[in-house]
């Protein structure tokens, strides 16, 4: 054989080689991608000759699956409509989940280990098991009291976000993003009208698709001052120990003197720690952040949950809806010493501070329990096809235990004294004794102010029932008072469905 014909006989060789491992990377290691991927016409067929398992709360499916009677035999509908949108996500044609959906889409779609004696069954029988049930941490009563006063506030807001959760557990109570979407019309089994229907969605500026309870992120105004109140006790200032306030205070650096809200709040040169959190006092709050200095106001954020980007909502494990990182920001100057103006703003709630509503439930729901932080969850129970438990949220876990038990006490006795004689008034449930703090953040130079509500609700016996964030954005005056308003009824109703009362 003459030279050129075995070069051509070796570059053929190895062509067949590469075309062997290309053929071998495909069935070991691609093989599942392309078998599960979201385009896959036939796998899309496959899928749905199998009855999707319900997403269900308090013994209500808010997440179904129908019979059709064509090529695709169920059709995915969502009864609860906007009110448990944001949850329960929706499960299109093409495309990924989202939500609970995408979080449990193996569990639902009957693909997931933990059910292939199902599939082991059907193998036999011939028959296509329906997929498994997934039960929410979710009281239908709170769920739904969250949504229509959001939606109906009297305040005229557009925006914003309300979740509550069982601090002894973390167990999510309610979680409503305004405004919601209808998530029907994005299942439906025509391509056309669903694409259309995302489309108008995607393209909303008001972002109706994103999860604001868990994923926005904004000025927390003066709820951070519960935070900076857990600091000054931890550095020997008590309840009762006085510091500096009045009416307008400059810090070092400063061209802007930070107020209070009103003349009446706190005009005396100083004022009891209880005082300034009753009154909400910026002056004093300003002060005492650049006394603490930034690394003590930085380090108790980040120990009551700030920073952490890794947090999701699911089961009581690792794995669920994303949650976005709460951040301090900057409190320096760009020689990387500490800047007092920064610092006194940050330590009311303003400059870079930012926070999702869940971060301020979690800190609430910490104040309540005792110093104790427990990871917040959604899912309670999978039940098989034939409605067997096969995982149980039956161990509730410790996120972290910012505060110990007496600086707890003491921010509780404080924030009840807020809704008792304060600024949270309006989250008052007869019967129950109620904490709180509102907040009233900037969101620039020419919108309306944010509202903040941050609270919980203790039995007359000092358990934890319920702790809340409600945040109404660009809400104007009397933002916060709704915001704690609205906080009440939700916290109301999620012990009213407990069986509390």
């Amino acid at each position: 054989m003459n030279a050129p014909l075995r070069r051509v006989g070796v570059v053929v060789m190895v062509l067949f080689g590469l075309l062997f491992a290309n053929l071998n990377w495909i069935q070991a290691y691609k093989a599942d991608e392309y078998r599960t991927s979201d385009y896959n016409g036939r796998v899309q067929v496959a899928e749905y000759d199998r009855k999707r398992g319900n997403i269900e709360v308090g013994g209500t499916a808010y997440a179904v699956s129908k019979e059709t009677g064509g090529e695709l035999k169920f059709q995915r509908t969502y009864p609860g409509g906007k009110t448990y949108a944001h949850v329960l996500g929706w499960k299109p044609v093409n495309g990924g989940a989202s939500g609970i959906e995408r979080v449990e889409n193996d569990f639902l779609a009957g693909t997931s280990d933990a059910l292939i004696a199902n599939r082991i069954k059907d193998m036999f029988t011939g028959d296509e098991t329906g997929g498994g049930n997934v039960l929410l941490t979710l009281s239908k009563r709170a769920q739904e009291t969250a949504y229509k006063q959001l939606n109906d506030n009297q305040v005229g807001a557009t925006k914003g976000a309300a979740i509550a959760i069982d601090p002894r557990t973390g167990a999510v109570q309610a979680l409503v993003s305004m405004p919601s979407f209808d998530p029907n019309p994005l299942a439906s089994h025509d391509s056309t009208e669903a694409d259309r229907a995302y489309n108008a969605l995607e393209k909303d500026k008001d972002r109706p698709l994103a999860n604001r309870a868990l994923s926005e992120v904004l000025p927390p105004g003066s709820t951070f001052k519960i935070v900076m109140a857990a600091a000054a006790l931890e550095n020997g200032i008590g309840q009762q120990t006085q510091i500096p306030a009045g009416r307008s205070y400059t810090a070092p650096g400063a061209g802007v003197p930070i107020r209070n809200a009103a003349e009446s709040i706190c005009p005396e040169a100083q004022v009891t720690l209880r005082e300034a959190v009753t009154e909400s006092c910026n002056t004093g709050f300003a002060q005492l952040g650049v006394r603490l200095g930034a690394d003590k106001v930085k380090e108790k954020a980040r120990q009551f949950g700030f920073e952490q980007e890794d947090l999701t909502v699911g089961q009581d494990g690792d794995g669920g809806l994303p949650v976005a990182a709460s951040r301090t920001g900057d409190m320096q100057n760009p020689d990387g010493s500490t800047d007092p103006a920064a610092l006194a703003q940050s330590s009311i709630g303003q400059n870079n501070v930012r926070m999702t509503p869940l971060q301020g439930a979690l800190i609430a729901a910490a104040v309540a329990n005792d110093g104790s932080q427990m990871r917040p969850y959604l899912v309670k129970q999978l039940l098989g096809p034939d409605r067997t438990t096969v995982y149980d949220a039956a161990k509730p876990r410790e996120l972290r235990r910012p505060v110990s038990s007496q600086v707890s006490a003491d921010l509780r006795s404080m924030m009840q004294n807020v809704v008792k004689e304060g600024t949270g008034q309006r989250a008052a449930i007869d019967g129950y004794v109620v904490g709180g703090k509102t907040g009233t953040a900037q969101s620039g130079p020419d919108t309306p102010d944010h509202g903040w509500f941050i609270g919980f609700a203790l039995a007359k016996d000092g358990t934890p029932l319920s702790a809340v964030c409600v945040e109404l954005e660009q809400a104007g005056s009397g933002g916060s008072a709704e915001a704690a308003r609205i906080a009440g009824r939700i916290m109301a109703a999620a012990i009213a469905d407990s069986g509390r009362r």
